[in-house]
């Protein structure tokens, strides 16, 4: 497979970027978020889904320079409107302020709404945990998934997202749709040809699948936990909903395209009251255990949440990321 350095990844994001309307600054900010979800192995939210967002600034649904705002203030809680700017940017603005206020408060919350697609729902919670702060953050979606016991799509596969914060950077983080699989992981196993690694939809035929072919034909995803996983992204829904006065999985539906999301930052500070070698204390420890774990293969790790990312990062650094070239090459053409 070929690769490409990380450099180069983020020259050819902000040379489109800019001829798709960004100016400089926020070109180059953009082109990182997007490059750095390769770099970290996500590709589904790096490389694969840049065309997309081209093709939504093409269209005018996303305006490139225009940033969110805070509309109401009480407390530790803000309620901030995106006015459908470049999600990516918006979401990173409202988690820097969560993270201030929880430097004032202990907590901060921000409710975004109207933003578009943050990406990679992760970058928010390393981004607080390289503040020192807890993060806790998701986004709805538009209605993508079958609610339990539904055949139609009702709810979203609403990303969630959980930061713990160590002082060696190692931060425990785990970042993942309600539905077994994201549509962009779906995705990404269809482009290389591969099947899912266990059941993450139903096919044509009504029967559970590991084909990511079958699954996009039917847009049945399962989701996680099955009525679980389905009563989560319920909840998520109406707390972001409720809390930014935006736009519901529902309403989203009759957008056409998924933009206008309602998305929620959540930072607490743990230096409030522990320090920060107590709390590095109670993380080595916890960490530790899981990592002492029996592996079910003879050569096998258990890793933690997070972990993956920091391997497949300081290999994409030394060795290049890995691109599907018809997609790169779809790039280097715009």
């Amino acid at each position: 497979m070929k690769r490409v350095p990380y450099e180069t990844m983020v020259e050819e994001f902000k040379r489109v970027l800019l001829k798709k309307g960004f100016d400089e600054e926020r070109g180059k900010a953009a082109a990182e978020i997007f490059a750095q979800n390769s770099l970290a192995g996500v590709y589904s939210h790096g490389l694969n889904r840049f065309p997309r967002v081209v093709s939504y600034l093409e269209k005018g649904e996303i305006d490139p320079n225009i940033t969110a705002t805070c509309e109401f203030r009480f407390g530790s809680f803000e309620r901030w409107d995106g006015h459908r700017g470049f999600g990516p940017l918006n979401a990173k603005l409202a988690m820097d302020r969560a993270c201030e206020l929880a430097k004032e408060f202990g907590i901060g919350i921000v409710a975004l709404g109207n933003n578009n697609h943050w990406m990679r729902g992760g970058s928010y919670g390393f981004q607080a945990a390289d503040q020192g702060c807890i993060g806790i953050c998701w986004s709805n979606t538009m209605p993508n998934m079958p609610a339990w016991g539904g055949t139609d799509r009702k709810i979203g596969n609403n990303p969630l997202i959980f930061a713990i914060p160590r002082s060696n950077g190692q931060h425990v983080v785990i970042d993942c749709a309600v539905s077994q699989f994201s549509y962009g992981k779906i995705e990404d196993c269809k482009l290389k040809g591969i099947q899912l690694p266990v059941p993450g939809g139903y096919d044509t035929k009504g029967n559970l699948t590991t084909d990511p072919a079958e699954i996009e034909k039917t847009w049945r995803v399962l989701p996680m936990g099955y009525w679980k996983g389905s009563g989560i992204s319920i909840a998520l829904d109406l707390i972001a909903t409720i809390l930014t006065n935006g736009n519901s999985v529902h309403k989203i539906g009759t957008f056409g395209d998924e933009i206008g999301l309602s998305q929620i930052m959540i930072a607490v500070d743990p230096s409030k009251a522990n320090s920060a070698e107590l709390t590095d204390s109670i993380v080595n420890d916890i960490i530790a255990d899981v990592k002492s774990s029996e592996p079910i293969q003879e050569d096998g790790k258990v890793l933690y949440p997070g972990e993956p990312e920091a391997i497949t990062i300081q290999d994409n650094k030394e060795n290049g990321i890995p691109v599907i070239e018809e997609v790169w090459e779809s790039v280097l053409s715009m």
